[in-house]
């Protein structure tokens, strides 16, 4: 009797633990399970260099979004964004992609502008900032091609 009442407060315990330890990593890596309250809007780059699917989208250094996917579209990079439904973005919106830190991880920021109409669902975001190309510069610089 004492022995099966042990055995099952062990196997609550780990049952606790399982979930718990499933829900922080939800949590932690920041994973929507049931598509949460975002929609996509496309980006045109002509180099998403170091950018990656999950990377942060920001907007003031507050993270909105998330990069959806990256792919290609003629000869230019197609990136899909997923954006937090409140967040409002225009025609006139620039879309730039920054580097934390000096070889830091690379994000999307987004100046949302405000003059244009509001983006729907779906639209693409014509002013775009390519990522600095810190191999290029350094190339540039040791073959004496820096302005």
């Amino acid at each position: 009797m004492e022995k099966s009442r042990l055995e099952l407060v062990v196997g609550v315990f780990v049952l606790i633990g399982i979930i718990s330890l499933g829900y922080l990593s939800i949590k932690l890596g920041k994973l929507e399970i049931i598509g949460g309250d975002l929609y996509e809007v496309d980006a045109l780059f002509n180099s998403a260099s170091g950018l990656k699917s999950g990377a942060t989208v920001e907007i003031a250094g507050v993270e909105v979004g998330r990069v959806k996917t990256i792919s290609l579209k003629e000869d230019r990079a197609m990136v899909t964004l997923a954006v937090q439904n409140g967040t409002k973005l225009y025609t006139d919106t620039i879309a730039s992609i920054k580097t934390r830190g000096i070889i830091g991880e690379k994000f999307l920021a987004l100046s949302p502008g405000g003059g244009g109409d509001p983006l729907k669902p779906g639209d693409t975001i014509r002013d775009t900032e390519s990522g600095l190309d810190l191999e290029e510069l350094v190339s540039q610089y040791v073959h004496g091609k820096v302005n």
